[in-house]
């Protein structure tokens, strides 16, 4: 895999060149999605944390209705905290104009709109149809283009339930295509897809990258957020760096799912992913043994919440040389 440069897709950060950006969505997916709302402190710590640990991504938090999701209610004062932390590309999650207004004042760099294959799922989760949703992604393209060129956030539309949905059930490839040419049509300058509710196998995941790459072209989807609710998290993360894939998205101890779809446990392990990219010899600059360290700060501010992983559990293997494992 070749080392990306520090503006290639949404890796949009400093320091030396990596394989993969594993992307920390733990801010947002995962606190979205337990009851107990973490305080500010607590938040802007395990940021930094990780941040010092070699994360050079982390999805801050989400300007929605605050009403629905109390826990995300500080993200505008997150952004501009992350902002300040040198190399560290600040993602937030917007589900219309609105949001990214608040997005783009806060200082974001990088802004994603979930769009949903299932549009049962985009009603339930964003209150908004396909078309809607488009429209949403097309004014918030006119209002991004309005902002000095160098200043202007990324904007990324993720392909929400792109392989299943427990309202629904299966979503065909096709509807999945059909999104990603209209988002990209609209405005968006790369989509993602994503496993909410934990459907994809390998199999899916290698055939529907190549069908989006097929239609919109291998430059404009670099990224999956994928879901180990059935256990099949790393297995999918492997099937999609073999289809060229370059961002994973992944949270510390494995909060978080989707609070709009039952059932949709379980991100992947920031921790275990790290271990895995790194055993194969791919570089994400991050710190192991840092990065494991950070667990401290949510076992202490949310202990009744279960934290997962095998590698904070087993340790690393005999060989394991700080980085990776040692080559035969």
């Amino acid at each position: 895999m070749t080392a990306l440069s520090n503006n290639a897709g949404s890796a949009i950060t400093a320091g030396a060149p990596v394989d993969v950006i594993v992307s920390e969505v733990g801010p947002r997916d995962g606190l979205q999605s337990i009851a107990q709302t973490v305080d500010l402190d607590t938040k802007k710590r395990w940021i930094a944390a990780e941040a010092d640990a070699g994360v050079r991504e982390i999805e801050v938090g989400s300007f929605v209705n605050y009403k629905l999701l109390p826990q995300m209610s500080d993200t505008a004062e997150l952004v501009k905290f992350a902002a300040g932390i040198d190399g560290l590309t600040v993602a937030v999650l917007v589900p219309n104009l609105r949001g990214a207004e608040a997005a783009i004042e806060a200082g974001a760099h990088k802004i994603s709109i979930p769009v949903s294959a299932s549009e049962t799922h985009s009603l339930k989760n964003v209150r908004r149809t396909h078309a809607q949703m488009i429209d949403e992604v097309a004014q918030i393209r006119q209002r991004i283009n309005t902002i000095d060129e160098a200043k202007r956030p990324y904007f990324e539309a993720g392909i929400a339930t792109a392989f299943g949905c427990t309202i629904e059930g299966p979503v065909p490839v096709d509807k999945v295509v059909e999104l990603a040419v209209q988002l990209i049509e609209a405005g968006a300058e790369e989509v993602g897809l994503s496993d909410t509710t934990g459907y994809a196998n390998p199999r899916m995941i290698r055939d529907r990258i190549r069908a989006v790459h097929g239609a919109v072209g291998k430059d404009k989807l670099n990224g999956v957020h994928l879901h180990n609710t059935r256990g099949l998290g790393l297995a999918n993360a492997a099937a999609a760096l073999n289809e060229g894939m370059t961002t994973l998205d992944a949270s510390l101890a494995g909060l978080g799912g989707c609070p709009f779809a039952p059932g949709a446990s379980g991100n992947i392990v920031t921790e275990d992913l790290v271990f895995m990219l790194e055993s194969m010899g791919l570089s994400t600059g991050i710190d192991l043994s840092k990065l494991v360290q950070v667990r401290s700060v949510l076992s202490d501010s949310i202990p009744d919440e279960p934290l997962y992983g095998f590698i904070p559990d087993a340790g690393t293997p005999l060989g394991w040389d700080g980085s990776r494992v040692n080559a035969p």
